[in-house]
């Protein structure tokens, strides 16, 4: 009974998302830097290539806040409908990285300083760059940039197949394919997590979850394998072999309700490591209040065929003389 009143509780919470149009939320790490260094003694990385202690730091304080925005309510919405997104990558020390979709154009900046100090990858600054570099120097200097979706397709499209190539038709789920795969996925959901609940203050419900972990990440990939193809590009299911080798420890989870919305959910991962020195390794997502995505002021247009050239240029005075004599090349 117990399963059934909380599983029927989460429905009621997404039945409520399906009816918004807009959604905001924010992924964290809950984690320490101890931890995080045991995470990478364990990557197996070559003697050189460790984290530095300055990354551990950016990764355990950086949220990632995304806000999306439909036409329809989402119970409703294809992929065309989804107009406008935006994602924020902040710090400690403030915003790092933002990114945001307004129809078909692409808007951009980031604190490259920032990250090449994180990673012990100190960048060029804007100065350090020729004057056919172009608009790659706002890049640089953290200035707003955009550039047409479309045009990005065809660039990428050119580079797989060669110039004049066509973007290939995106793979989608039809929507009553997705409706089969949502009912599939819920069912072995419901086998395989085992719910429980807390009563809160104020209209506030937990919910526990918990699952083994190689159980149920082997069957939610059955459920998706006959349909790999229909999958967005870059998609790779994991292979048998790989499910198998999976850690089958027991994931947690922590979910909070409040007046039947989805507030917060809570991951407990450092068991998956499989290494006694990671103390503290979780995953949060937080429901937030976010803003309408809008297209930032005084964005400079960039023309990416220009800007590759720019870029190719920039490398061959890096490399010591001007592109074309022999220390470009």
């Amino acid at each position: 009974m117990e399963q059934l009143s909380a599983g029927q509780k989460l429905d009621e919470a997404f039945e409520n998302m399906n009816k918004e149009k807009s959604l905001s939320f924010e992924f964290s790490l809950d984690t320490d830097t101890a931890s995080l260094m045991a995470l990478d003694d364990s990557s197996d990385s070559e003697p050189g290539e460790e984290m530095p202690d300055e990354a551990a730091r950016l990764l355990r304080d950086a949220k990632i806040s995304v806000t999306v925005q439909s036409r329809k309510p989402f119970g409703e919405s294809g992929e065309k409908d989804f107009d406008r997104m935006a994602m924020k990558i902040s710090g400690r020390d403030g915003k790092l990285a933002e990114y945001r979709v307004i129809g078909d154009q692409v808007y951009f900046r980031s604190d490259l300083a920032k990250f090449g100090k994180a990673m012990g990858t100190p960048v060029p600054t804007a100065a350090d760059l020729p004057p056919e570099a172009g608009a790659l120097k706002k890049v640089l200097e953290g200035e707003w940039v955009k550039a047409d979706m479309k045009e990005i397709e065809r660039l990428a499209a050119e580079g797989d197949d060669g110039p004049g190539s066509e973007p290939s038709p995106e793979a989608t789920l039809d929507a009553a394919t997705q409706k089969k795969l949502v009912k599939a996925m819920r069912e072995v959901v419901g086998r395989e997590v085992k719910l429980k609940t807390a009563g809160g203050e104020d209209g506030t419900e937990r919910i526990t979850a918990t699952a083994p972990f190689r159980t149920l990440a082997t069957e939610l990939v059955d459920e998706l394998r006959p349909l790999a193809k229909k999958l967005p590009p870059g998609t790779e299911l994991p292979t048998a072999k790989e499910l198998k080798d999976a850690p089958n420890a027991k994931v947690r989870a922590d979910i909070t309700l409040k007046n039947e919305e989805l507030k917060e959910v809570r991951i407990d991962l450092a068991k998956l490591a499989e290494n006694t020195k990671v103390k503290k390794f979780g995953l949060v997502i937080r429901m937030t209040e976010g803003t309408k995505p809008t297209a930032p002021a005084g964005a400079t247009e960039l023309d990416l065929e220009e800007l590759m050239g720019g870029m190719m240029g920039g490398m061959g005075m890096g490399m010591g003389g001007p592109a074309g004599t022999a220390g470009g090349e």
